[in-house]
């Protein structure tokens, strides 16, 4: 799974907010996520982040092969994406937008409100080897793109 070109090639302009269907009722809005569908890729895993620490970070990584959408099904957060060259904070707060994460970016997940919930749809199963978790190896791996 792993493939370190991702690195010299990712940016941050290629990660984008996705708009997902609202689906509204007067006894409540519905929003759909299907495989390759609503997002450009089939989920393999979900997890959700809560219960996060007032002034606390998650993410602090970056992935090989792996992509990532990212919801705010609860509050908001901040996501702060970094190609190596170029950085951009997304903040997410509805429930209905995504925002698509890309292999080689490096991302941090910070500035929760109380209550957040963060909900990822991961491309691919857990694999330690797909990580990098060093910020000075990530930023090695993405040297070229500097030249």
């Amino acid at each position: 799974m792993a493939n370190n070109d991702s690195h010299k090639t990712s940016s941050v302009d290629s990660c984008k907010i996705i708009e997902l269907g609202k689906n509204h009722h007067a006894n409540g809005n519905l929003t759909v996520v299907e495989n390759c569908q609503q997002v450009p890729f089939d989920i393999k895993r979900v997890y959700y982040l809560y219960d996060v620490p007032g002034g606390e970070e998650r993410g602090g990584h970056s992935h090989k092969a792996l992509k990532q959408f990212i919801v705010a099904i609860s509050g908001s957060f901040d996501v702060v994406i970094d190609d190596g060259v170029k950085e951009r904070t997304v903040t997410l707060n509805r429930p209905y937008m995504g925002l698509l994460i890309v292999p080689g970016i490096w991302r941090v997940i910070n500035n929760f409100s109380s209550g957040s919930v963060c909900l990822v749809l991961a491309s691919e199963h857990y694999d330690e080897s797909d990580y990098v978790r060093d910020y000075d190896e990530f930023k090695q791996l993405t040297s070229s793109k500097r030249v």
